[in-house]
Parts: structure tokens; sequence; C-alpha cells
């Protein structure tokens, strides 16, 4: 923005009109490949990400239709500039004003004579602030008036240091027009500084930046939001991750129950997370020693992930302990189960198998609510167990669940899982590839040494969901 005392210095040669076209096929190329990405962006606008995402794209498409204007406004010159205008460099419009949505009514300009106390406006500022066209111009006195209370040192300020000390003007005050509408405007000036060197007058370009605020504050807010789920979801996740490994035995390795007597079951677990890691479920294992001398074994799942499934499972797993202990038989503990999660204030499902051996005459009960039967080998061979009656828990009030019996032999390897344990696969494909492995299991000597050899086969990448193992080997 030049003033008197650039005079001297040599002109800058506008650009060609052809590198100008250049620039403008260029904006208008990437408009279309941002809007484009913003039609894509398809959802209900719940998702904090997809929203922060079209904020964005908003907002550069509101700024490269600002730019797209400007170069063509570069490309085709100045307008006419009227006789009555003295000063070269105050480009004012006389013409009729162009619509209010367009750039131009949001780009005006003005020029203050320190001298004679007169001030001169383009026909856009006018419409910016709300003026008559057919009213006096303000004078810097007069301007404040319309600016928002808290804004006035603002503007005072930048005027002072622009006439006293020759600096530029730029920055933004906010100002309310007549019809009490509040619009931000942006304001870029310079002094004019007489042949003395003392300053003359001040003029300044000042723009209507209010839509283009909006739009910043819009892509705040949503990354502020974003950030917020972000932090959420981390917590969550790392609340759901210590629940989870404060609910499920801390064995890791062999255990060998019961504790009193003859040990009579070798056991060992694993329960393998997602291969992201990002969704924490419901799923559980869980091997008891009771006050009689049987043994508790159990596999389940809840439905849905985060802390509040994980806190459901715990409830749950908490809630098959206590019946188990008390002695409730393996149905009526699925029945009672069954009355809790249809209890629940949440609702939820739940599929389990809840298995009680007894050592003396290696019989095992068991009940299963809609979830995979145990699957049992012996002698290098494997079979699903034949499952009695029983629904998903909390699917329906006051469901029956039967039981079976089932008597083991010494060697016998008895195998509990969750869904998606072999990753891609539905529950009876998993099946018929865990009875496969019948022949290698002969040749393993501890429950531990099977578990190993599931997660090595099926491995631990790929999976969708989590899922429990529980292997018990009787001795």
């Amino acid at each position: 923005m030049p003033s008197h005392l650039s005079a001297d210095h040599s002109t800058a040669q506008p650009p060609g009109r052809g590198s100008v076209e250049a620039l403008i096929s260029q904006t208008r190329r990437l408009k279309g490949d941002v809007d484009a990405v913003r039609r894509d962006a398809h959802g209900d606008g719940s998702d904090p990400q997809e929203r922060w995402q079209r904020a964005l794209c908003d907002l550069a498409l509101h700024q490269l239709t600002d730019l797209d204007t400007h170069l063509g406004q570069l490309r085709d010159g100045p307008p006419p500039v009227p006789p009555a205008v003295e000063a070269p460099h105050l480009a004012r419009a006389v013409s009729s004003a162009p619509g209010r949505g367009s750039l131009l009514s949001r780009v005006g300009s003005a020029e203050w004579n320190l001298l004679t106390d007169e001030a001169s406006w383009s026909g856009e500022l006018y419409q910016i602030l709300g003026r008559d066209p057919a009213a006096p111009a303000l004078t810097l006195d007069e301007l404040p008036s319309l600016v928002l209370d808290e804004d006035r040192t603002k503007l005072t300020a930048m005027v002072t240091d622009c006439l006293v000390d020759a600096k530029p003007i730029d920055g933004e005050f906010r100002i309310v027009r007549p019809d009490n509408e509040v619009r931000t405007v942006h304001m870029m000036g310079e002094p004019v500084l007489d042949t003395d060197g003392s300053t003359a007058s001040m003029w300044a370009v000042l723009r209507d930046v209010s839509e283009l605020r909006r739009s910043q504050k819009v892509v705040s807010e949503t990354r502020d939001s974003l950030q917020h789920h972000q932090h959420r979801a981390q917590t969550e996740h790392r609340l759901a991750v210590e629940l989870q490994e404060a609910v499920l035995p801390p064995w890791r390795g062999s255990l060998r129950l019961p504790h009193q007597g003859p040990e009579t079951l070798d056991l060992a677990a694993r329960h393998l997370p997602s291969s992201t890691g990002t969704l924490i479920g419901g799923d559980w294992y869980d091997a008891l020693e009771l006050p009689d001398g049987r043994t508790l074994l159990s596999v389940g799942d809840l439905t849905g992930h985060g802390v509040a499934v994980a806190s459901g499972m715990a409830t749950l797993l908490g809630a098959v302990r206590g019946m188990a202990m008390a002695g409730t038989e393996p149905g009526q503990l699925m029945s009672w189960l069954n009355q809790l999660l249809d209890a629940t204030v949440l609702p939820a499902l739940g599929s389990a198998v809840c298995c009680r051996y007894s050592p003396e005459t290696r019989t095992l009960t068991w009940a299963q609510a809609a979830h995979p039967a145990p699957l049992l080998f012996r002698n290098g061979t494997g079979r699903r167990l034949h499952a009695p009656n029983g629904v998903l828990l909390g699917a329906t009030s006051g469901a029956c669940y039967q039981q079976a019996d089932e008597t083991l032999e010494p060697g016998d390897l008895l195998l509990l899982h969750t869904d998606g344990l072999v990753p891609g696969h539905r529950s009876a494909e998993t099946v018929e590839q865990l009875l496969d492995l019948a022949p290698r299991f002969e040749e393993v000597r501890t429950a531990q040494d099977c578990v190993r050899m599931v997660v090595e086969e099926f491995g631990e990448d790929g999976r969708e969901d989590d899922a429990c193992v529980l292997v018990a080997k009787v001795m």
C-alpha cells in the first residue's frame, strides 16, 4: 500500500494477465477438490472427527471463494475512478452497490484528511457499516460510536499509533449496525505523510470478516470437541483395561485345582485383545475352587465395548462366583444371571458357559446361554459336547436353562472359548478349526502348552474383537 513518501521508488510491474488466469484456474480446481472431499463426508454429524473435517472444508471453501474473486479483480484491473476523487490511491465505487453476499460488498475503503477534518468513504464501506450513503462520512472522532464498547480501546490504540508513530494499522474490531447486527471488521491502513514528514491524512481498507470468523469459530469448536472426545475415549479405554485386568484371574501360567487334596485339573487360560487394542469388550474366563472341593469353570461374553461393558462383565462375573460359592447348580445359576441382566438399567445381552467339575466322580455338569459348547478332546480326536437348551442372557424374562452331565477320563482335554477366537471366522468355522487340532493336542503335556498352541495357530493379528480361551486337562 504506497504512501506519498514512496513516490520516488520504482513501481513494481503488475503481473501478466496469463499468470493471473493460471492462478484463477488453480484456485478453482482446488475449490472443486475441497468441495468433493466435503461431499464425501457422509454421516449424521454425530462423529466429532467428521464434524471437524466438514468445518475445515467449509472454511477452506469460504477462503478459496474470496481468493478467486480477488484474483478476478487483479486480472480485470481497478474499477473506474470518478473525477471527483482526487487521491489516486483511494478507489471509491459509486456505481450500484453489489449484493450483500458478494466479496465486493464486504470490502470498503476510507480516507480521513487531518488538515481539513474531512472524511471520504467508498460506497461499500457505507454498506458494511450499515450507514445511509447520503449521510456524511464519519470522522475519526465519530467512528468509535459504531464500535462495541469493549473494542473501542483497541480501535483508538490502532488509530493513535498510526497518526502519532506512523505505524500501519492491521487489526479487527466489532461494529454494531443500525439494525443491531454485530459484524466483525478487519482494518488495514497507513498514514499519508506530508512533504515535511508530518501526517496529513490516514487511509484504510476495511473488510467485513464476520462470516470468516464464524467459520473459524466453528472449526475451533469442533476441534476442541474432537480433542475432548479423543481424551474421553482414551480415558474410558484405560479404565476399561484396568477394570478388565482387575477382574480376570491374575494367574497367567498353569493352575492346579483343587489346592487342597490331590490335584485333578491342570488349567490355563488366555485373554486375546483385538488387534487394534482399542475395543475392550466384555469377554471373561474364570476358574474357581468351590468350598466342597469341586471346581467352577466359566467363560462368557457381554455384548458391546467400553467401560460400561467392562463394568457389566465384572458384575456378571462377580455374580457367577458368588452363586457358585453358595452351591447353586449351573442351570439355576444361568437363570439368575438372566434375571440380573434383565433388571439392569442399561440393557445388555450376554452369552456364557458355566461348568462344575466333581473330582470324585469326574463328572462335568454344565449349562449354557447361547454360547459355543465346550470341546472335549480324547485320544487324538475331538468333539463338541451336546448343548442343553439355553437362550441369550437378558433376551427374555423368566427363561429356564437346562443342564447336562459329561463323564471325563484322565488325560481328557476340555476347551472353552468365546466368539472371535479365530479371526474372520464364524462360530461354527472356529469350532471345526479347533477340532482339527486334536492330534496335536494329544502330544502336549500341559494345559499351558495347549493354550500356547492355540495362540500360535490362530495368531493375535487381524482379530476384530477380543476373545478368551480356557483349557482344563484332567489329571
